[in-house]
């Protein structure tokens, strides 16, 4: 019986410390130290956006209540929209209550339809999303292979068409490059469609066709930038870093060079500029959208602005850059992940 009841009780206590060991593990984790420390850091710069984005709302010229009732209205109709809208209202209460509705998801009504934010929100989310993710798979798919191979052989006949093609399309504004992408594939070729959208639940090959073109003008730019990028880094480490020249002495074979150690070195630097381009390719879809007559966030949010619907505007801006800041806590995660060094160094 004693050694039954021992058992029992060591038993019992490895039941019971085993959770507690590994939550003590997982907090002593430095990569969870690391994120938890950038979330952190998130949150505030995130508040201190959402004040940003209401106090320039608030700083437009004009009077939205006059602009909802028409110019025409009476000063009794004005006052009514005023107070429909909450404007007659001091600007940090409003501001306390759009806080507070945001934190437990009730983002408000738009001004001129009527309808839930969230609802119009996540109607546009997601053609915005698909448009981003395409351009960003897209701009790498074309970057990195062709700036490996352009590396390979500086100076050559194929490095110097990559140059001079990826120098000719950035200079080349994507809204351009947007109207000369439809002039040939939807106008002169008839293969593509110039606008519209077709959700992916009417058919993969349908929703692929109306989102190629603007993939493609949001994408090609970013991917030329990629590469110029990408191709200098690859020559300068295989010129000059010792660890090459030691894998060359112990005879690894150059593909084996250029993939294993030069291109593993310059993903970091390439890693930090598709952080700092999400930013830009988000906000660029503004103007994408609008050519294409895509229903995404970008139309609506340029169509919030137009009607000065700011319940729309403001929820479409503050997400807009909370996407470059979690794009930058993404690639802060990913730099050590792939590099420890970073993650036991942020202790």
């Amino acid at each position: 019986m004693t050694d039954t009841r021992t058992v029992d009780e060591s038993t019992t206590s490895i039941r019971t410390e085993a959770p507690a060991g590994f939550l003590g593990r997982m907090a002593g984790s430095p990569l969870l130290r690391l994120i938890a420390r950038r979330v952190l850091i998130a949150i505030p710069l995130l508040f201190a956006i959402s004040v940003l984005v209401f106090a320039l709302l608030e700083a437009m010229p004009g009077d939205v209540a006059q602009q909802q009732a028409g110019m025409d209205a009476t000063p009794e109709e004005v006052e009514a929209v005023r107070k429909r809208l909450g404007l007659d209202r001091p600007p940090v209460e409003r501001y306390l209550s759009w806080l507070g509705g945001f934190v437990t998801g009730d983002l408000g009504r738009s001004s001129v339809s009527g309808q839930p934010v969230a609802t119009l929100l996540g109607e546009r989310m997601a053609v915005t999303m698909e448009l981003v993710l395409l351009a960003f798979a897209v701009s790498l798919l074309i970057a990195v292979p062709v700036a490996l191979l352009a590396a390979r052989k500086p100076g050559g006949i194929f490095d110097r068409i990559v140059m001079v093609m990826s120098m000719t399309l950035l200079a080349v504004p994507n809204y351009v490059l947007a109207l000369l992408l439809v002039l040939v594939f939807a106008v002169m070729l008839r293969t593509l469609p110039a606008i519209g959208y077709v959700p992916i639940d009417e058919g993969l090959w349908a929703n692929l066709r109306s989102v190629i073109l603007p993939v493609l003008a949001l994408g090609v730019p970013i991917a030329c930038f990629y590469t110029r990028f990408l191709r200098g880094d690859l020559v300068e480490q295989l010129n000059s870093a010792d660890y090459i020249d030691t894998a060359r002495a112990k005879g690894v074979a150059p593909w084996k060079i250029l993939w294993s150690h030069a291109f593993r070195n310059s993903s970091f630097g390439l890693l930090t500029l598709v952080g700092l381009n999400i930013g830009g390719l988000v906000g660029g879809t503004i103007i994408i959208e609008q050519i294409f007559a895509m229903p995404g966030m970008g139309m609506m949010m340029l169509q919030g602005a137009m009607s000065r619907d700011v319940a729309v505007v403001q929820i479409c801006v503050f997400i807009f850059a909370a996407v470059a800041v979690f794009a930058n806590l993404f690639v802060d995660v990913m730099y050590a992940v792939l590099d420890p060094r970073i993650r036991y160094g942020s202790r």
